[in-house]
């Protein structure tokens, strides 16, 4: 094991006293993290599946660090078993069932929201997972399809069950495509960044400009979302963002406005950017740090928008996933696999 693996581990160990000070937040953060991972590992395999379908040489560097993540895979569906253990403590559904009943219709949700169907989903989900991101769909465009077919599917009742179903009795038909957008754009991120810069005949134009599309479609996404629950102003709805506009989590919110959009459109629409790796490195590996933030904004206001043991715990939980994720796959990159 690497150095940087063994000090990775050393700082998840120093998380743990966190779920002793309070659980239900450690366990939103362990989500938040851990839906950042999987993002990175599905949304490397996402642009993958996208090149096999349209072709191009902008895609191989995506091919060839898909067998790297996927390595990474079997450990995170393992990090899913405090989650699915934690789920009474985490989800309010699952600790009392009394806002359900209040509903207006709560016959589905009820059903929905079981713990033993919604267990066997996680199964399900992880089951996917391990099957859309084999070598199959790297190469033939039929498989690639049903992969970005399943993917879409299972990633947006995944979003649902794991994201959506923290905030009480609260719903968004864009959520889904808003969550597997910054799920695209950080894979896109990580192979800009994964990328040696000396690696041979490496499109990094096309890579700035893929990474420049998905700014656009997550931004696009979000804003849409926002706009429609702010125009209709109903209290079921902006329940959502009101833990994530006050305080330190909107300050978070407007960070992500200003360098997840902002900068990074900014500097994305210029070719000394894209065609100057060491630039583009710079912008990608920023858009890496704020996807991770995208997703604790995402997760944790739903659970703990006061909590304060979160600003430590965050950083050392992003900083240990990083440090076991990431090394090697500079190796991927020319070998495809690590």
């Amino acid at each position: 094991m690497r150095s940087p693996r063994w000090l990775g581990v050393v700082l998840l160990a120093a998380c743990l006293p966190a779920a002793w000070l309070d659980l239900r937040l450690f366990l939103a953060c362990w989500l938040a993290v851990w839906w950042w991972c999987l993002g990175l590992v599905l949304g490397v395999h996402a642009n993958a599946w996208i090149r096999a379908l349209s072709g191009g040489a902008w895609g191989d560097p995506f091919v060839a660090l898909a067998p790297a993540v996927r390595r990474r895979l079997p450990w995170l569906l393992l990090a899913l078993l405090p989650l699915a253990a934690g789920a009474h403590r985490l989800y309010p559904w699952a600790a009392g069932r009394a806002w359900l009943d209040a509903l207006p219709r709560p016959d589905f949700p009820r059903a929905w929201l079981s713990q033993p169907f919604f267990l066997a989903r996680l199964v399900a989900y992880a089951l996917l997972a391990a099957w859309i991101t084999r070598g199959t769909a790297l190469r033939r465009k039929g498989a690639a399809a049903g992969a970005l077919a399943v993917y879409a599917l299972a990633g947006t009742l995944a979003a649902i069950d794991l994201l959506m179903s923290l905030q009480q009795a609260w719903y968004s038909t864009a959520f889904g495509l808003v969550v597997l957008g910054a799920q695209s754009l950080s894979g896109a991120a990580l192979v800009a960044v994964a990328t040696p810069r000396s690696a041979p005949e490496v499109p990094w134009r096309d890579l700035g400009n893929l990474l420049l599309m998905w700014v656009m479609t997550w931004a696009y996404l979000a804003f849409m979302q926002f706009l429609v629950i702010w125009a209709e102003n109903l209290p079921r709805e902006v329940v959502w963002y009101v833990p994530r506009l006050a305080g330190g989590w909107g300050a978070a919110g407007l960070a992500l406005v200003l360098l997840q959009l902002g900068l990074s459109f900014l500097a994305l629409l210029f070719r000394a950017v894209k065609d100057e790796p060491r630039r583009l490195k710079a912008v990608a590996a920023m858009l890496l740090a704020t996807t991770a933030l995208d997703a604790a904004w995402t997760v944790v206001p739903s659970v703990a928008p006061r909590g304060v043991h979160a600003l430590w715990l965050l950083p050392l939980m992003f900083a240990a996933a990083a440090l076991l994720m990431l090394p090697g796959l500079a190796q991927g990159v020319r070998h495809g696999a690590t």
